[in-house]
């Protein structure tokens, strides 16, 4: 049974198209994006596929990790033709999830938890891809796409490099300290003050698992040392973790960078780009 429900190619307007090759760069134009529906635990789930125009040979996949909680964050077509449409001129195939219960999807955003299974299973597609090269994989998340990445990087082995960006690595101590994730946190796991919302904290905070992460993925974290959504002490303690567990990585802190690292963007594509470079076609 087919894992992709449909697939429709992104039209732009020729004025949307100028502003996403001054965004993100001409060469974004040789790239093709398309909107997809897919199977994830027998649910349709809204997502991306982005590629190179002209391809002839394989190509390493790279799953792409959304933020946000619900349909904040949700990747609109505009900023998926320039988000994915970038990787995707760097050589790359890149598949990505709206995650369950947003963008039109079935069943309910679970915040890191069954709506794991919606990167996880992404994996599959690639039977119906044959532009895959499935034995060259990486993974990617921004705030918390960062999550979902950490945690997916605690069920498989597959991925040779993965990207996080001011990533969550420990729900429970950003919820006490920055009041933008206390709220979310709030909508998606309820309130602070039970036991219930503590233990999905903890369950979700690669922090108090480290241990779990495959020894087989090369880590490049990324984080601005002004981010007061995703306190940069996340990357900070996280890198202290990988290092008593022996895992590869690189952390970079960006001064006065926030959330979305916009004084910083050219820089960390260049970072981004080098990553996957070196781990997944070098």
């Amino acid at each position: 049974m087919n894992k992709i429900v449909s697939r429709k190619k992104i039209e732009l307007t020729s004025s949307q198209e100028k502003f996403v090759k001054s965004g993100w760069g001409e060469e974004v134009i040789n790239t093709q994006t398309e909107e997809m529906t897919y199977l994830s635990d027998g649910i349709k789930v809204k997502g991306y596929i982005a590629y190179p125009k002209e391809i002839n040979k394989k190509l390493p996949c790279i799953i792409w990790c959304r933020g946000g909680i619900g349909e904040a964050g949700v990747i609109d077509n505009f900023n998926a033709r320039g988000i994915f449409g970038l990787i995707a001129s760097w050589g790359y195939v890149v598949l990505a999830s709206q995650y369950r219960g947003n963008a039109g999807s079935e069943g309910k955003d679970d915040f890191g938890g069954d709506d794991l299974n919606d990167i996880l299973n992404l994996t599959d597609l690639s039977d119906e891809l044959d532009f895959i090269d499935n034995n060259r994989w990486g993974i990617e998340g921004w705030s918390r796409g960062g999550m979902m990445t950490y945690l997916a990087l605690t069920r498989t082995d597959i991925f040779k490099a993965a990207v996080i960006t001011g990533g969550i690595a420990n729900l429970r101590c950003n919820s006490e300290e920055s009041r933008f994730m206390r709220h979310l946190y709030e909508l998606s796991m309820g309130n602070p003050s039970t036991e219930d919302f503590n233990n999905k904290c903890k369950e979700r905070s690669i922090i108090n698992f480290p241990e779990k992460i495959s020894k087989e993925t090369n880590l490049l974290l990324l984080h601005g040392t002004a981010d007061d959504k995703v306190l940069p002490h996340d990357s900070i303690d996280m890198s202290y973790k990988l290092i008593d567990q022996g895992i590869n990585f690189r952390l970079i802190l960006y001064e006065h960078g926030d959330h979305y690292l916009k004084a910083h963007r050219r820089e960390a594509d260049t970072e981004r780009k080098k990553w996957y470079q070196k781990y997944l076609t070098d």
